[in-house]
């Protein structure tokens, strides 16, 4: 029996979302897995993170490992050329990439303390603007929140109190008009809201993917929150992203649930 962890619903989220990235859908009812359904960047970088919580904490080191492993599922070109220099150096972004490689974080902690600072400091090796920042930690922070079993309500306001994103929108307002934001301050109150109006993991995935923006890393972001919440993934969903990873990123995903 597979444990679900934040890790492995993020992680379905990409995969789940990658066909819709650019091509956008506002249909909740679309095809949930495309022939061309695969993991991108967010997984990879995902990964990472939790081989570096594992580990020594060098979260440079891993994301460097893991995405020269993987050099073509899809990063930006700041990532790009960050993870393949030979001492990569932060470089100010603001992008939803700190945000969407989180999960692992929100796991392993064991405190709210920890989990801010572990989420600060697997962002700021490349994403060191405030924006970036705190997008990682509202949603590592999240998924702590939703392990640790508080509600939806508790999540909300901590979220809102401590980040001050507003989380009082409805999802039904944002979504006819909602465009590709790359950014944090863009894309992470979206998911966590589609999370927060969701039913369960494959409602919080449809709302994430059906605002037609960055469907991969705001289903990752979303379906991260969502699997610490309700605690289970949909066996389809499982089995179908399963089949779409290779062996060694399935070998760490278990190790990593074995660490809990």
């Amino acid at each position: 029996m597979i444990k679900i962890v934040p890790l492995l619903g993020a992680i379905c989220g990409d995969i789940i979302g990658s066909w819709y990235e650019f091509r956008p859908t506002k249909d909740r009812n679309f095809e949930f897995f495309r022939s061309r359904s695969q993991f991108t960047d967010d997984t990879v970088c995902s990964i990472a993170i939790a081989d570096a919580l594992m580990n020594d904490k060098d979260f440079i080191a891993k994301l460097q490992y893991w995405c020269r492993k993987y050099p073509r599922v899809g990063y930006g070109g700041n990532f790009n050329r960050w993870f393949r220099q030979e001492n990569p150096q932060p470089y100010n972004s603001w992008g939803n990439g700190s945000a969407m490689r989180v999960s692992a974080v929100g796991a392993y902690s064991k405190s709210i303390e920890e989990v801010l600072e572990l989420a600060k400091l697997s962002a700021e090796v490349s994403h060191n603007h405030p924006e970036g920042i705190k997008g990682a930690q509202a949603t590592a922070l999240a998924i702590f929140l939703a392990k640790e079993g508080k509600s939806k309500e508790e999540i909300k306001l901590e979220i809102e109190n401590r980040f001050g994103y507003d989380l009082d929108r409805k999802y039904e307002d944002i979504q006819p008009s909602y465009w590709f934001d790359v950014s944090c301050q863009g894309s992470v109150p979206e998911a966590i809201i589609a999370f927060l109006e969701s039913d369960d993991y494959e409602s919080a995935i449809r709302m994430a993917v059906a605002y037609g923006g960055d469907a991969d890393t705001q289903a990752a972001i979303t379906g991260g929150i969502a699997a610490a919440y309700y605690g289970e993934i949909p066996d389809f969903i499982l089995k179908e992203c399963l089949k779409r990873l290779p062996l060694d990123i399935k070998e760490a995903i278990a190790k990593f649930n074995q660490a809990l």
